[in-house]
């Protein structure tokens, strides 16, 4: 049985090519970067020569760019390092009902501190507002937080327009561009961002890593104390493999990222094309504005956990949401923010495309999925009408 992989925004296999960077610093560059000799020298320029890769690719200082073990502390670390740091200019942030769980769950903790939450409503689409944005900055803003590109539903916001308001009010703004990175640019002035992450096991990289990108000036907490590593704002001895692979994850992403996204948006369109001729399906996130991997549909009548379930026994790996909640039975509150009803969000897939996928896989789900589809409405007490959530 082939096994045919859609899940890549929860994580991608590490490219080949990364592997091979990799493999010297596991066993012959293995010193400690903050050793005083050769051998730690050695591992020092490496992870000086990444930074500066990296740097290139975001248009920034390399002293700018922080490496983190992924993106959940990135994001913990800008919110917190902000909040603390500038908890005398006020206490007020600003995000969106459709963030990632690292945002949502450090924003509620920021709330038992004394710090007020604004999260923006989405249109039906699940694109945000910059006019609401605007709307919600009061004198004790401190922070904005706007996620690029939704992990669920694929949608990009319009980062550019809130960076500038953000910019003329002189409110620090912070991106997740961790399901961004590899489908859009990553011009941290273009984008007019304070701060960014991104991980590497989104792009091809290893596990484990990632980066927050922290403006010159910006007035921020150390996340992790000890021995002073990344300019003395999150200690710890480096992962110089990962750091490494990173680097070149982000290198080969960028580079191939035309190419491959034109036949990403092929492959999803024709996916989507043929899957809403299914009776009862609906298109979750914006037609146009989303990512070129991204295929998030609702099928009346069904579970989506079911159809996974006989998914999987094809060999066919997708999800039904964000992989970082997939333990909770609750409805994605990220369909739940775009009005869909409890029933439609719990039969919901979300299908990511990825640089192995071929027009061959997307046929074989398709000669499938119809089948179970239909099996399981036979077998269902449900009979809704569409037009309760279209």
């Amino acid at each position: 049985m082939k096994e045919i992989y859609l899940d890549y925004a929860a994580t991608t296999p590490v490219d080949e090519r990364v592997l091979q960077e990799m493999m010297d610093y596991f066993t012959k560059i293995y010193g400690n970067p903050s050793s005083f000799h050769n051998k730690g020298m050695e591992a020092k320029n490496a992870v000086d020569n990444a930074r500066d890769r990296i740097a290139k690719i975001l248009n920034c200082s390399s002293k700018e760019v922080i490496f983190t073990s992924g993106g959940t502390e990135s994001i913990n670390f800008a919110l917190k390092g902000i909040a603390f740091a500038n908890k005398e200019r006020g206490n007020h942030i600003i995000t969106s009902r459709i963030e990632h769980h690292a945002t949502l769950n450090v924003c509620r903790y920021l709330e038992k501190k004394g710090f007020e939450i604004t999260y923006l409503d989405v249109d039906k689409d699940g694109i945000i507002n910059p006019i609401d944005v605007e709307k919600s900055i009061t004198d004790k803003t401190i922070l904005i937080s706007i996620m690029y590109a939704n992990n669920e539903i694929g949608v990009i916001e319009p980062i550019e327009e809130i960076g500038k308001i953000a910019r003329r009010k002189g409110i620090y703004f912070h991106t997740d561009a961790c399901q961004a990175a590899g489908f859009l640019e990553l011009d941290v002035n273009k984008l007019g961002v304070d701060l960014l992450n991104l991980n590497g096991s989104k792009i091809y990289g290893p596990k484990g890593i990632g980066l927050l990108y922290i403006k010159r000036g910006v007035e921020i907490e150390p996340f992790v104390h000890g021995g002073g590593q990344e300019f003395g704002i999150r200690s710890g001895t480096e992962n110089v493999p990962s750091i490494i692979g990173l680097a070149k994850a982000l290198e080969l992403t960028h580079e191939e990222m035309q190419k491959n996204n034109l036949k990403l948006i092929n492959l999803r369109d024709f996916f989507i094309k043929k899957l809403l001729k299914i009776p009862k399906s609906r298109l979750n996130g914006h037609h146009e504005k989303r990512l070129p991997n991204n295929v998030n549909i609702s099928f009346l009548d069904v579970e989506g956990e079911a159809m996974l379930l006989h998914l999987n026994e094809k060999g066919i790996y997708a999800s039904t949401g964000s992989a970082c909640a997939s333990q909770s039975l609750e409805t994605s509150h990220v369909l739940r923010a775009i009005g869909l009803p409890y029933e439609a969000s719990h039969g919901s897939l979300r299908f990511t495309l990825g640089n192995k996928t071929t027009i061959s896989d997307i046929e074989n789900v398709l000669s499938i999925l119809p089948n179970i589809i239909e099996t399981l409405r036979n077998i269902s007490p449900l009979n809704l009408n569409m037009e309760h959530y279209k």
